[in-house]
């Protein structure tokens, strides 16, 4: 059997001391994340968080740096995920989009908020990356690279 992580891409928020979640249907019940998903075949991660972030919440956003690469196993499911998390802005919305299924709502929460919703995160690295994006960690997207 051959092993490999799940690539995953999220989007880091920030507007007016309020971050951008997406509150989702979960087999465990409702859950917040960011705005993420699964990068798809030929997508770079840059134009896999930009797509998911417009999926799930009707914002266009533009990515300016990363935030993190985060390694998590999901224990209950035997699944390890790597995730990719950028900051950046949002340049866009359509209030009128669909949103992809499962997503219950796009939501504007303070810190505070988020970690009061820690029992309800779809994972621990939800409130990870609200607190590196605090903490200031910021990488240039110039570490990137997409060779096709």
């Amino acid at each position: 059997m051959i092993w490999k992580p799940n690539v995953v891409v999220a989007a880091v928020v920030e507007r007016a001391g309020s971050f951008l979640l997406v509150e989702e249907h979960t087999e465990a019940g409702p859950a917040f994340n960011q705005p993420a998903g699964h990068l798809e075949p030929g997508e770079t991660l840059l134009q896999g968080v930009v797509r998911e972030t417009l999926e799930e919440t009707g914002y266009n956003f533009a990515p300016r740096s990363l935030v993190g690469v985060y390694l998590w196993r999901n224990e209950s499911s035997d699944t390890t995920f790597l995730r990719f998390a950028f900051s950046g802005e949002i340049v866009g919305h359509d209030p009128r989009r669909l949103l992809d299924d499962g997503i219950i709502r796009a939501a504007w929460l303070a810190p505070a908020e988020i970690q009061a919703t820690s029992n309800r995160h779809r994972s621990p690295l939800v409130m990870q990356c609200v607190t590196d994006y605090l903490s200031g960690k910021s990488y240039p997207l110039e570490l990137l690279h997409f060779h096709s």
